[in-house]
């Protein structure tokens, strides 16, 4: 079977290394040999929370964001090559429902994300892989952290 992608979604953590490390040179691979669009995806929290809001300046959801996508910017200068079409997207919220989401806005055909054997810092990140896995509407490529031996 020979599929071809249009439009890959990988969702990076930008403050674990590790929700990219393994994951992001296989999706710039796809992307490479598909000719795909990679749109790079981070999530920020929602500042929204009524107890702390209100003590929080007005806008400081817009600034979440754009700090967020600045540091989005950043990594995809550093790792992913020119030659590669890329797009940066933040969502904010819950991160599996905004990675579903994201993907659907730009009609993804499949999404590669990272997976990690389960230590307690890595559950996080390990329950929304298998979240994206059960609710997307294409494929996932789960890519395992690769051991340094």
């Amino acid at each position: 079977m020979n599929n071809k992608y249009n439009n890959i979604v990988i969702p990076v953590d930008l403050h674990h290394e590790s929700s990219w490390r393994s994951a992001l040179p296989d999706a710039i691979e796809q992307a490479r040999s598909n000719g795909a669009t990679l749109h790079v995806v981070t999530v920020v929290p929602n500042a929204d929370i009524p107890a702390i809001a209100a003590h929080l300046p007005d806008g400081i959801d817009e600034h979440i964001r754009q700090e967020g996508l600045e540091s989005l910017k950043q990594l995809i200068t550093q790792q992913v090559p020119q030659s590669i079409t890329v797009n940066p997207m933040v969502g904010q919220g819950n991160i599996y429902k905004e990675i579903l989401r994201l993907a659907t806005a730009v009609d993804a055909d499949l999404i590669v994300m990272a997976s990690h054997r389960p230590e307690l810092k890595d559950y996080l990140i390990g329950a929304n892989a298998a979240h994206v896995m059960r609710h997307a509407d294409c494929s996932v490529m789960v890519i395992r952290e690769r051991s340094a031996s």
